[in-house]
C-alpha cells in the first residue's frame, strides 16, 4: 500500500499530522472522510501519480495517526478552519504553496472551508459526496434525519463516547476484502483508539456549532469559491435521493462548477478508483479557470 510514498509527520501547532507522499508534478491533496484515515486513497492516489501527480494523503486532525488539542466547549479546535490550516501548513511543509485540492465527505467540509479562507492557495478543487454543512441542515426533513441520525448522536455529550467504545467493532464496520488488508488493518486500529473516537465526534460537533456559523457569515458576506470547483457524487449513496442534482445546490457557491455521478457506493476511492481518479485527473490537468472577484 502507498509503493514509493514517504510518510512523515508535520506539527502544524495545536496538531501532529501524519502525510503521506509521492509522485512528481503539480501538487494535489487528498482529504477523506469520516471514518477513514489517508488510507482509503490507496488505490487512487497511485493512479494520480501514473498521471504526472505529487500526491498527498494526509490523515485529518484527530483521524488515524494524526493528533489534535483537547476538546473545547467550543469545539474550535476540531473546526473546519482548523483542519484546514492543518493542510496550509502540511503543504508549505512540503514546499508547496499552491495545489489542487479533493475531499469526501466531511474532508469535502474541509476542503470548502480551505478555498474558501485561503484561495490564493487553492488552484482547483474536487468535493465529493458532501454538500455545504447549511445547505443540509437547511434542508432537514424526516428522510434526512432517519437517514443521518449520527450527526445529532454524534454532537451529544459523552453518551457517543460511551456508546461507541464499548464495542467499536461493531459500531464501524468493514470488510477487509472490499477495502484491502492494510487499509482495513490501519482503519480499525484507529476505530479502536477511544482518543480517535472523541477526535472524529469532535468534528461532527463542530459541524453543528462552529463550523455551521463560520459558512452563515460566509453567505451573509457574499463568500464564494474562486477557483474552479468539480462536484462529484456516489450514484449508490444517498446525496441524489435526498436533494437531487447537486450540482444545483452549489452553484451558488462558485461560479464556475461543473461534475457528475459515479456508479459506486459512499466509499468511493474504495470502491470505483479508476474512474474516480480518471475524473480528478482530467479535471485537474484541464485549462487554467478564471478566479472570481468576492470577500475571501
Amino acid at each position: 500500500m502507498f509503493e514509493d510514498f514517504e510518510a512523515r509527520r508535520v506539527q502544524t501547532g495545536e496538531a501532529s499530522v501524519f502525510v503521506r507522499h509521492g509522485g512528481e508534478g503539480p501538487p494535489v491533496v487528498l482529504l477523506h472522510g469520516h471514518p477513514r484515515t489517508s488510507a482509503t486513497w490507496h488505490r487512487v492516489a497511485p493512479l494520480l501519480v501514473r498521471r504526472g501527480f505529487t500526491v498527498v494523503c494526509p490523515d485529518l486532525r484527530g483521524y488515524g495517526r494524526s493528533t489534535g488539542p483537547a476538546p473545547t466547549a467550543d469545539h474550535a479546535g476540531y473546526s473546519k478552519r482548523a483542519v484546514a490550516g492543518d493542510v496550509v501548513e502540511v503543504m508549505r511543509s512540503l514546499g508547496h504553496t499552491r495545489f489542487a485540492l479533493a475531499g469526501h465527505d466531511r474532508g469535502g467540509s474541509v476542503a470548502l472551508r480551505l478555498a474558501l479562507d485561503h484561495p490564493d492557495a487553492v488552484s482547483r478543487v474536487a468535493l465529493i459526496d458532501c454538500l455545504p454543512l447549511t445547505e443540509h441542515l437547511s434542508r432537514i426533513t424526516a428522510e434526512f434525519a432517519t437517514q443521518w441520525w449520527h450527526w445529532f448522536f454524534f454532537a451529544q455529550p459523552d453518551i457517543p463516547e460511551r456508546v461507541i467504545n464499548a464495542d467499536p467493532d461493531s459500531w464501524y464496520r468493514g470488510d477487509p476484502q472490499f477495502m484491502g488488508q492494510e487499509n482495513y488493518d490501519e482503519w480499525r486500529a484507529a476505530t479502536r483508539n477511544p482518543d480517535v473516537v472523541r477526535a472524529m465526534l469532535e468534528d461532527y460537533r463542530a459541524g453543528l456549532t462552529v463550523d455551521r456559523r463560520h459558512e452563515e457569515d460566509d453567505r451573509a458576506a457574499g463568500a464564494r469559491i474562486r477557483c474552479p470547483a468539480l462536484i462529484l457524487w456516489s450514484l449508490r449513496d444517498d446525496l441524489e435521493e435526498l436533494y437531487g442534482n447537486p450540482l444545483r445546490i452549489w452553484r451558488p457557491w462558485a461560479p464556475d462548477v461543473r461534475g457528475h455521478g459515479i456508479d459506486a457506493g459512499h466509499h468511493v476511492a474504495e470502491e470505483a478508483p479508476e474512474p474516480l481518479a480518471s475524473s480528478l485527473a482530467d479535471f485537474f490537468t484541464g485549462p487554467p479557470g478564471q478566479a472570481a472577484p468576492g470577500p475571501r
